[in-house]
């Protein structure tokens, strides 16, 4: 089926659920346009919160997206993820008359906050009914894969799963094994992450780390590589993506291939007080040599963007290590959704290959003001459009993980 020892891995669907738009090209039409998605929350009465502001789907109605019979047994975050599986399937063209067979589609997606949605409501079942009912532990860790399976079992895909959970890298890092999937023999991989934690319980564990805003302005709230950074935003959403075997995704006649997966890297940081330095510099490096890519191959940079002086400076001095100060032009879109938990990589991956579409790279918006230490050509104030053949996304998660993935694009070759 492939013409190498290697398979090429491409990607031929995108389906995005995210605060600024429902559906791919609303949300990217967003992203250029700078519309926040950044509000208060209203999902529940948030007054008594330190944090009252999120990144909040407003006009998902899953009665018209799912039967009828799927919304007893979903909570939030699969649902979106649901329905951005639907629209990347189409966007794809793996329907019903597609030549893949069931057990040539795989999954491999992440979440890493939805279970609090899911867990909240078997709270009160256990309130209402005792302890015998269910329990709650064991439901939360179950709930890691019901993203996964949902989406297979409603789409009838029998190849190979997995479900990823590596918090705000997580998105990036089921990609990363998806490519492993496809290059394995599997033609098609269904990927990406989609999240959500916007009930009380799951709003309240998030603005316990510390590491929320607590400004009341949604423009000046969650401000990536900015002099009055001060937290992010909690949002809810992602992406899926259909990455595909490049050879079979031309022998089925795709309708587009939006960019080839070239690298993909991963690392741990080290214990705090180890005196080693974190490990994002290393992803990104790695996941350059995969790609068979220089530092100056890389086009833009789609990066991580805490929203913390600490967290900034570090990401800013891992950037400017590899490509050199003002070496490369930088953005973060979520700026304009807040950070979406295992969802925010995957759906900054698809903005990426938009971007490589488009030949335009969206700004980070409401930042204003960049600290010369952080020696970053911060894409601000507007879109930015250049020539574009490379992007590296990066993420990191909590308690240490970082991740990485370049993706080129197409080629005819």
């Amino acid at each position: 089926m492939t013409s190498s020892s290697t398979p090429r891995v491409v990607v031929t669907g995108i389906g995005v659920a995210a605060p600024n738009g429902l559906g791919r090209e609303e949300y990217w039409k967003a992203l250029l346009a700078g519309e926040n998605g950044i509000a208060e929350l209203t999902r529940f009465d948030a007054s008594r919160y330190a944090s009252k502001l999120a990144g909040q789907i407003q006009d998902f109605e899953a009665k018209d997206h799912l039967p009828s019979r799927l919304l007893p047994q979903t909570d939030v975050s699969t649902r979106y993820a649901l329905a951005a599986a639907d629209w990347a399937l189409a966007d794809a063209g793996l329907g019903p008359d597609s030549p893949l067979t069931d057990y040539d589609l795989g999954v491999a997606t992440s979440t890493a906050q939805g279970g609090f949605d899911f867990t909240h409501r078997e709270f009160h079942k256990l309130w209402s009914q005792g302890p015998e009912f269910v329990s709650v532990y064991e439901s939360f860790a179950w709930f890691y894969a019901v993203n996964t399976g949902q989406i297979s079992i409603r789409n009838g895909m029998r190849g190979p799963s997995a479900a990823i959970v590596t918090e705000q890298a997580g998105g990036l890092d089921a990609v990363g094994h998806a490519r492993r999937t496809v290059r394995a023999g599997t033609r098609a991989v269904l990927t990406g992450g989609v999240d959500s934690a916007l009930d009380p319980w799951g709003y309240a564990s998030q603005l316990a780390g510390g590491l929320v805003s607590t400004a009341t302005d949604p423009e000046a709230a969650y401000l990536p590589f900015d002099t009055r950074a001060g937290g992010h935003v909690p949002g809810e959403g992602g992406a899926i993506l259909i990455t595909e075997d490049a050879d079979s995704a031309r022998e089925r006649g795709a309708a587009h291939v939006y960019g080839e997966i070239t690298g993909y890297a991963a690392t741990f940081d080290p214990a705090p007080g180890s005196g080693r330095p974190p490990g994002l510099r290393r992803a990104i490096e790695l996941a350059l040599d995969d790609a068979r890519l220089a530092p100056d191959g890389i086009d833009v940079v789609f990066a991580d963007g805490a929203g913390r002086p600490d967290a900034d400076r570090a990401e800013a001095e891992a950037l400017a290590a590899v490509f050199g100060e003002r070496g490369v032009p930088v953005t973060v879109p979520k700026s304009l959704t807040g950070r979406l938990a295992a969802g925010g990589g995957a759906a900054d991956l698809a903005s990426a290959l938009l971007a490589l579409r488009d030949q335009v790279v969206p700004h980070t918006a409401h930042t204003t003001s960049v600290p010369e230490a952080y020696g970053l050509d911060l894409v601000v104030d507007r879109p930015r459009e250049a020539a574009l053949r490379s992007a590296l996304v990066v993420a990191r998660g909590r308690h240490g993980f970082n991740s990485a993935v370049v993706v080129t694009a197409p080629t005819t070759a």
